[in-house]
């Protein structure tokens, strides 16, 4: 009835997204661009699409397209930095990230990878204790997730007995918010945030089974059958968790499986896990020992 508006393919790409169909919903999101090219919102729609089937070239095309609508936008800009750093072109993700302070939330997740894979702890540790001590957390779970990422990064640094007390810090409030989502009070049946973030910490508190058995349960409430999106999510969190405690060749299977899938990550953003965030990130450190990790490390996708 309306062949001139936007609105019907970005529905149906989002829909399609939704079901995993990845190449027909940029195929839709495509379609909608044409109708409406100077639309932001579907510019950035289209280039996460791209970023979920690491068609990276095409990712940053549109992400430049939405900067020159938005020029100096802080979130376009850090997502084309989460595409440059999933490339391994860490140079290129500097100059795009905006500067900002040490409150800033908006881009965190880029500038704390960016850290991260450059290896610069000093760096990094000083933005994640200011994070904790000055955020403005909406709610003591937030602070608490603030707080795991704190302690990953001391851990990843060396300060292993750090990183158990700032983790210990955090338990109580997930423990009590894991039990309430247990319970059914009120919680959503997807929130991943909490179970990496519980099993995390059990895994830098030495609590091995208790680690693998709250990322498997997150592996199983909420599978890649349901979620084609975010359900491989949960098993890179698993794969994390494993390296963690030494499931070394269990963590190179799952990585192994994940290269292959089209998902987005809460951890690394759009892209999911590269073959270049494997080489890059300390977290994987445990496992570059071993010939089949170097394999997939050394991984290009068409």
């Amino acid at each position: 009835m309306f062949p001139g508006n936007s609105e019907a393919p970005y529905a149906l790409g989002r829909v399609a997204r939704l079901e995993g169909r990845f190449d027909q919903g940029t195929a839709y999101l495509e379609q909608a661009l044409t109708l409406d090219p100077g639309n932001v919102e579907l510019v950035i729609a289209a280039a996460s699409n791209y970023a979920v089937l690491k068609q990276f070239p095409p990712a940053l095309r549109l992400y430049d397209r939405a900067l020159d609508i938005k020029p100096n936008d802080p979130d376009v800009m850090a997502a084309k930095a989460i595409i440059y750093q999933a490339e391994g072109k860490l140079q290129e993700a500097a100059r795009s990230l905006p500067q900002i302070s040490e409150t800033s939330s908006s881009i965190a997740g880029a500038y704390i990878g960016q850290l991260q894979y450059e290896r610069n702890f000093d760096q990094l540790i000083r933005f994640c204790e200011a994070r904790v001590a000055q955020g403005h957390f909406a709610s003591d779970l937030d602070k608490a997730f603030a707080q795991v990422v704190l302690a990953c990064n001391q851990r990843l640094a060396g300060d292993t007995a750090g990183a158990k007390l700032t983790a210990d810090q955090a338990r109580n409030t997930l423990e009590l918010a894991y039990r309430r989502k247990e319970e059914g009070h009120g919680w959503r049946s997807r929130n991943s945030h909490l179970e990496e973030a519980l099993s995390r910490t059990y895994a830098m508190m030495g609590k091995k089974d208790l680690a693998l058995s709250i990322a498997q349960r997150g592996v199983m409430l909420w599978p890649r059958a349901k979620d084609p999106v975010f359900g491989p999510t949960q098993e890179e969190n698993l794969a994390i968790v494993q390296t963690m405690v030494g499931e070394n060749k269990r963590a190179i299977s799952n990585l192994t499986r994940l290269l292959k899938t089209a998902y987005a990550s809460d951890f690394y953003g759009p892209t999911g896990v590269t073959p270049a965030l494997l080489r890059l990130d300390p977290i994987w450190d445990p496992l570059r020992g071993d010939p089949a990790f170097q394999k997939l490390c050394e991984e290009k996708r068409d």
